[in-house]
């Protein structure tokens, strides 16, 4: 039997952009499973947790050299630490969402890095622009809220008297953020998990007292908003994962004028947002800039046509974040690649499935 240090390396890339690696408590399926084959390297990638996090008193002072941020400077960050690891030895890599991207763009700039690769819940569209994304995306995020409300109907009515409070006052959340309209439509986000829709319809269980929101119910929406504000990265580089050599110009806001009708919103970012949340505000400009910033290309199709490292990539059929048939058109340009399309699970079937998708994966390589 092996002992742990005579085990391969695996590099596992999270989701985001700008979220640090999880600080794993030990109960975690996924890297449970993970450990009895490998030493995991959990990365926290460029910006993040002990990586030089960037927060609102540094990343003003960025500007464009946040082009610096996106899956490939990522890429260039982990072969420098393999080499450094391992010298001329390969690992393999799991890609958990924005990490799958990431990924990608590691078979694009550096394949002769990878012995292989795994990507639950993040495989592109390399040939998509983010308009394209969003016009698949949307009409997910429409599918996700009828199915809410038809497992909780009284859901519906619920939503109708928010909405209509909120538009007749002005509510500030405990943190100061006014909760507008479209600040609450920003929970949708939650019916992506595979636990999101139950815990969306707690929140709304009972929102009054008094006739008035209740202060539980403000607490609560603020702490789940909090993902907006959590991470600067996120917020401004979002689109830019989309982007190949392009300008992103706010799609999300675009394309949504397509899809005005939704109760709920998913996981896009507005212009409204770093006016409304007093933790994005003072990247307004910055953001505004970038929005019109030419981003270049992360993925080199013709490397992907002639790939050689073995990858297996798991395809949740009703993914809210990640655009199921853009996903399966990479699947089918990536040579080599075995996707797994599955409606057993959500994004988050990785973390969630006790080491089940991860297995599935790596019986699909071997």
């Amino acid at each position: 039997m092996r002992t742990r240090e005579d085990r391969p390396w695996l590099l596992y890339l999270n989701g985001g952009p700008g979220f640090p690696a999880p600080r794993v408590n030990g109960d975690e399926g996924w890297l449970r499973r993970a450990l009895a084959d490998y030493r995991v390297l959990l990365l926290d990638q460029r910006g993040t947790g002990r990586s030089t996090p960037l927060n609102r008193h540094t990343l003003t002072q960025l500007g464009p050299h946040l082009e610096h941020f996106r899956a490939d400077s990522i890429v260039r960050d982990a072969e420098l630490i393999r080499h450094a690891l391992l010298g001329d030895e390969q690992w393999s890599v799991l890609g958990q969402s924005f990490g799958g991207y990431c990924t990608v763009t590691y078979l694009s700039l550096a394949p002769e890095g990878l012995k292989e690769a795994l990507i639950t819940g993040g495989l592109p569209g390399v040939e998509a622009d983010a308009d394209t994304v969003y016009r698949q995306l949307y009409p997910v995020v429409a599918a996700k809220i009828a199915a809410h409300y038809e497992r909780f109907p009284g859901d519906r009515d619920q939503v109708r008297r928010v909405v209509q409070y909120l538009r007749a006052r002005e509510v500030r959340l405990p943190g100061g953020r006014v909760l507008t309209v479209d600040a609450f439509r920003l929970l949708g986000n939650l019916l992506g998990s595979s636990t999101g829709s139950r815990q969306l319809h707690y929140l709304l269980e009972d929102p009054f007292s008094a006739r008035q929101l209740s202060d539980a119910f403000l607490l609560q929406v603020q702490h789940e908003l909090s993902w907006a504000s959590a991470s600067p990265i996120y917020s401004l580089l979002h689109e830019a994962t989309y982007a190949q050599n392009a300008v992103t110009d706010w799609a999300g806001q675009r394309v949504r004028a397509e899809f005005p009708d939704l109760d709920f919103l998913g996981e896009m970012i507005y212009p409204w947002m770093f006016d409304n949340d007093p933790l994005l505000r003072p990247f307004r400009g910055l953001a505004r800039d970038l929005a019109q910033h030419r981003w270049p290309a992360l993925y080199d199709l013709n490397r992907l046509r002639d790939n050689e490292v073995p990858v297996a990539a798991a395809i949740y059929d009703a993914d809210m974040y990640v655009a199921r048939d853009l996903s399966l058109s990479t699947a089918d340009l990536i040579r080599g690649l075995r996707p797994w399309l599955t409606a057993d699970h959500n994004h988050d079937g990785l973390r969630v499935s006790n080491g089940l998708v991860l297995d599935h994966l790596l019986k699909l390589l071997r």
